[in-house]
């Protein structure tokens, strides 16, 4: 796709999303609430920034938490969770979310096996509630080949404008491949279920990935004034994911 073509494609969609949050959020005082998953340097700050980039900032939060706390430790897990989560007329996007126990937490060994079951346990519940509460919850997992993380790895390494993208996490992320690779079947596996299903995404293509999430999320919700022909999805790039769905391994 030439450069034009993704800008133009990109502030259509924009138009889409500044809709959406009019009729959805301001007019219908909604609920919703997307996740975003995946490898390191798969790409969800791009997909997250472009999806936020025209919409209100007041009714429109990105949460991004950082490393928990003493405290956070020392409570249900969920807990430091639950005060981001969206209130009428808002849209939240986290960028990793609950399932940081499901990933890097096990694959670097930051919990216990009794942790991770419990979470196991307890999620598909904990989700459920929020959207029985009238919370739309949207799961996207941003999957990327090997070769192109280590590409992508490498630039944020010479890239002065990326480094602050840098963390000890992403040094051993090729090296824990297939342990990462492991983590996230079970994952997919163990928390897709009819409330809250999870969506894969192809992103070794940057602009596709981001353009077919912004129309996959766009295509869930009936809103004033869309333009269905728009909402349309590739489903090679996002789709619904199933025991036999096509992952990068």
């Amino acid at each position: 796709m030439k450069r034009t073509e993704y800008k133009r494609s990109l502030r259509e969609l924009q138009i889409e999303l500044v809709k959406l949050q009019r009729d959805c959020c301001f007019k219908r005082r909604s609920r919703i609430l997307v996740i975003f998953e995946g490898r390191d340097a798969a790409g969800k700050d791009g997909v997250i920034k472009r999806i936020v980039q025209h919409m209100s900032p007041r009714e429109t939060r990105v949460v991004a938490l950082g490393k928990p706390s003493e405290r956070d430790r020392a409570t249900w897990y969920f807990q430091r969770y639950t005060p981001h989560l969206p209130e009428d007329g808002e849209i939240v996007l986290f960028n990793r979310s609950w399932y940081n126990r499901a990933g890097v937490e096990w694959v670097m060994g930051f919990c216990t096996n009794k942790e991770r079951e419990r979470f196991f346990e307890q999620t598909p519940r904990f989700e459920e509630l929020l959207v029985e509460s009238g919370t739309t919850l949207i799961k996207y997992y941003l999957d990327i080949s090997k070769r192109e993380q280590a590409e992508r790895l490498r630039d944020r390494r010479r890239n002065p404008l990326k480094q602050w993208k840098e963390s000890p996490v992403d040094a051993v992320a090729l090296n824990k491949w297939d342990d990462y690779t492991a983590a996230r079947d079970e994952m997919l596996r163990r928390s897709h279920h009819r409330a809250a299903p999870w969506s894969i995404v192809h992103t070794d293509n940057k602009h596709d990935a981001r353009l077919n999430v912004i129309r996959d999320l766009l295509s869930r919700f009936k809103y004033k004034g869309r333009r269905d022909a728009l909402c349309r999805p590739d489903k090679d790039v996002v789709y619904r994911h199933t025991p036999d769905a096509e992952v990068f391994r």
